[in-house]
């Protein structure tokens, strides 16, 4: 209710008479209230945590009172431990008690999900936060099945954000079969947690897609909201200028840059592929990150004696801006069958570093277009490293095309993917399941 609404229910009282303090207390009074739930959050640098962080902030401007529960760090270079309760403005942020337990280890990461679960259903046992609108990501994935019981319980209403998508990707990589009663307990649960739900977000129209397929009832009430950059905090930088680039003697040669997790769902092959014939050209290959086939990555470049690779760790957040720009493409990859189960957040964070992009995904992806639309670089199918490398040599050649493609992808974040724009989408979302 704004201030108009509320005179229309009190015609006896004067506009002119109306403090500065009564705006402020009917304003206040009307804010949404919302409750984000995600296991990660600075200063982890896990990617869903940042997102969540600039998302929060977002919809604190724009007029919700937001509180974040999250988890302690598990993956932050220098803090192992952090408040149990801070404040981001008016947003307050509050943390579970438990640690990270092992949480490179896949068994460490699985028993940090079930104890960050257990903490958040006590969380949303509190009577104060019943009358909130629960947003519920999906790390862990079996998040949002403690909204749905909330929900039966206390009648509290929910929205399931869908970064990776559950059980699926196990399937695909074959952890488990698709016939197990395993995966089809899960998507049977999940088939009840979305019905249940106020509203289900996803990062891309395949994952919608997906999402439909398994449950056609929930249709109408399925979001597509992409991920998003901050183009006023990542902003191309010359190498030249760049002491990131300077330190890992990176400023002279041609650099390919891939950021973020090597995980299961990502393709390293290709890029492995293009290095290959790549060996004895000025281009570097610089990974930044960890995940799953990091190492194996590492060791077939060793055996392979190729020397055109560096590999570094997660950078700390404020070395970003830096890291990102420290290159000459990017590069973004997704396994083959994973297009429609994963949405990967480091291709807004390259668009806005005002570098050309190399996409890696399978044909049929809805990044083929996005990359098409934007003219910001090319795509490639799996397996390509031919055309991979053959699109290295021809940036290297012509260096004011790398830079319009890079200016290119830069204006279409602009115009599309920053956070004011992308937290409007969330607001929208969010009001609409407190109505």
């Amino acid at each position: 209710m704004n201030i108009s609404d509320w005179l229309k229910k009190n015609p006896n009282v004067e506009p002119g008479f109306i403090s500065p303090q009564t705006t402020e207390l009917v304003q206040t009074r009307n804010r949404p209230k919302i409750s984000v739930v995600n296991q990660f959050f600075p200063p982890d640098y896990a990617p869903t945590g940042q997102l969540i962080e600039e998302l929060v902030k977002q919809l604190d401007r724009q007029g919700a009172e937001v509180e974040v529960f999250t988890g302690q760090p598990g993956y932050a270079f220098q803090a192992t431990k952090a408040p149990a309760f801070e404040k981001l403005g008016r947003v307050e942020v509050k943390r579970s008690r438990t640690s990270q337990l092992f949480p490179y280890r896949i068994r460490g990461k699985a028993l940090n999900g079930i104890l960050f679960s257990i903490r958040t259903f006590l969380y949303l046992l509190n009577p104060r936060r019943h009358n909130n609108i629960v947003l519920l990501t999906s790390a862990p994935p079996f998040l949002p099945i403690l909204g749905y019981l909330a929900s039966l319980l206390f009648g509290i209403s929910y929205v399931c954000l869908i970064y990776d998508l559950y059980p699926d990707i196990a399937i695909e990589l074959g952890v488990i079969p698709a016939d197990h009663w395993l995966a089809k307990v899960w998507q049977a649960i999940n088939r009840q947690v979305w019905q249940q739900s106020k509203g289900v977000i996803v990062l891309s129209p395949a994952m919608k897609d997906r999402v439909t397929s398994i449950c056609p009832e929930v249709e109408h009430k399925v979001s597509v909201i992409h991920s998003w950059a901050n183009p006023d905090w990542i902003t191309p930088l010359p190498k030249e200028d760049n002491w990131f680039a300077q330190e890992h003697q990176l400023v002279e040669p041609f650099t390919v840059l891939y950021s973020g997790n090597m995980g299961r769902c990502h393709d390293v092959d290709t890029i492995l592929s293009a290095a290959i014939h790549l060996h004895d050209e000025p281009v570097r290959f610089v990974c930044i990150g960890a995940g799953a086939k990091r190492e194996g990555l590492m060791q077939q470049v060793q055996e392979l004696g190729l020397e055109n690779f560096t590999f570094l760790p997660y950078q700390d957040r404020h070395v970003l801006p830096y890291s990102l720009t420290a290159c000459d493409l990017s590069l973004v990859s997704v396994a083959e069958g994973m297009e429609s189960l994963v949405a990967p957040s480091k291709l807004y964070s390259a668009l806005s570093s005002g570098r050309p992009l190399a996409v890696i995904c399978p044909q049929h992806s809805y990044l083929n277009q996005l990359v098409s639309e934007a003219g910001c670089g090319a795509s490639f199918n799996n397996g390509d490293g031919k055309g991979l490398a053959q699109f290295i040599r021809f940036l290297v050649s012509d260096r004011p095309t790398a830079e319009k493609m890079g200016t290119a992808g830069r204006s279409y974040l602009q115009q599309s993917f920053t956070p004011e724009a992308i937290a409007k989408q969330y607001f929208k979302v969010l009001r609409r399941a407190a109505a």
